[in-house]
């Protein structure tokens, strides 16, 4: 009689049993840890928003020196309220970069989910950026713009095209000589922003170009007025001491810095508006906000074109992309108006495409949110 032995079957189940579990065991462990090195910023963070947690925005605003940036910012605030699912944290930079560069490293320090930016001047990112992409942070930056050596140190821009928004400004004030049938020389003064922000670079790049391929403008004097109606009103006294009744246009490039200008003319003497030949003094802003307009209506503004501050909904948009892991623009550009109570022109043409110019009325003034 033969007998089995059952021995070296039960042993061999048993280390094919213990094999088994230790590659299960093994597997897992390796799927969390390549979890861990190669899931990205975006799908840490889809995975925060799917677990009901806040997603943490910080924002790095330049300050509140003017109307417009007041709005933008309560823009920006309102869209990344608690109550849409956000937690922001919020700082005014109070006009210096050494504020945002400081305040971005603590967003850093704190593990936001993303950074947004509305830099003071366009240089001098490049060292804090690549410590927020190393940490993994997207940065989205708005209005302004930085200059960069490597662009791919913020995630996306959203803002005017500062230099676009001048053109049209040369192109109305051309068309309304034109129309007036004015052929003499035409002094002009610019009063320009913060020098080295993206909106001051655009926008007096465009005045100098009109200047230069004009037969018969002339620049009379550039001058900071830092985009405050004070520095504005300060720098247009001093220039209308030393040119007077030789000034025919300021080109102003904000509202607030325009408030300051008016009050200059005004209390120097002289009067705003559109008829030059006898002496008035015409102002062209940016901006469009709800007293550059009611100054436009009243006509001690020409026109007045618009730098839309209500980036709140889009930025919005454009994290809700990003937590989704959609691609999304490296560039987009907000759409903007152009506004005057000169009323025979309509429109203006820059490079073979037209741009309506808005009649202002009250109406238009009292339902705009800004």
């Amino acid at each position: 009689m033969i007998v089995k032995n059952h021995k070296p079957k039960k042993i061999i189940e048993l280390i094919m049993l213990l094999l088994i579990s230790g590659v299960v065991l093994c597997g897992c462990t390796g799927s969390a840890g390549n979890n861990k090195e190669g899931t990205d910023a975006k799908n840490i963070k889809r995975e925060k928003s799917s677990a009901s947690q806040p997603v943490t925005i910080g924002l790095s605003q330049i300050g509140s020196e003017s109307d417009w940036r007041m709005a933008s910012t309560e823009s920006v605030k309102a869209a990344f309220s608690s109550g849409a699912g956000y937690n922001l944290i919020f700082d005014d930079a109070q006009q210096k970069q050494e504020n945002q560069l400081k305040a971005i490293r603590e967003f850093i320090d704190q593990g936001v989910d993303y950074i947004i930016l509305d830099p003071i001047v366009e240089t001098g990112w490049d060292s804090v950026l690549s410590e927020a992409k190393e940490a993994g942070i997207p940065v989205i930056v708005y209005d302004r713009r930085v200059d960069v050596a490597d662009d791919s140190l913020y995630a996306c821009w959203i803002g005017s095209d500062f230099y676009l928004e001048g053109k049209r400004t040369c192109m109305w004030l051309s068309d309304f000589f034109s129309d007036r049938g004015i052929d003499h020389n035409i002094n002009i003064i610019n009063i320009q922003g913060t020098m080295g922000a993206t909106a001051q670079i655009g926008r007096s790049k465009a005045i100098e170009d009109a200047v230069y391929h004009s037969r018969n403008w002339r620049l009379l004097a550039q001058e900071s007025g830092e985009y405050t109606t004070a520095k504005g009103k300060e720098v247009m006294k001093k220039l209308l001491a030393k040119y007077g009744e030789n000034i025919d246009v300021v080109y102003v490039e904000n509202d607030n810095m325009a408030y300051g200008v008016i009050d200059a003319i005004r209390e120097s003497g002289y009067v705003t508006g559109a008829d030059i030949d006898k002496g008035e003094i015409l102002v062209v802003s940016f901006d469009a906000t709800h007293n550059g307009l009611q100054l436009t209506l009243d006509g001690a503004i020409a026109v007045d074109t618009e730098c839309n501050p209500l980036y709140g909904p889009r930025l919005a948009e454009m994290v809700e992309m990003m937590e989704a892991g959609e691609d999304i623009e490296k560039e987009t550009y907000i759409e903007e108006d152009q506004f005057s109570a000169v009323g025979y022109i309509a429109s203006v043409n820059v490079e073979d495409t037209e741009y309506p110019v808005t009649y202002l009325t009250s109406k238009i003034i009292d339902e705009r949110a800004y």
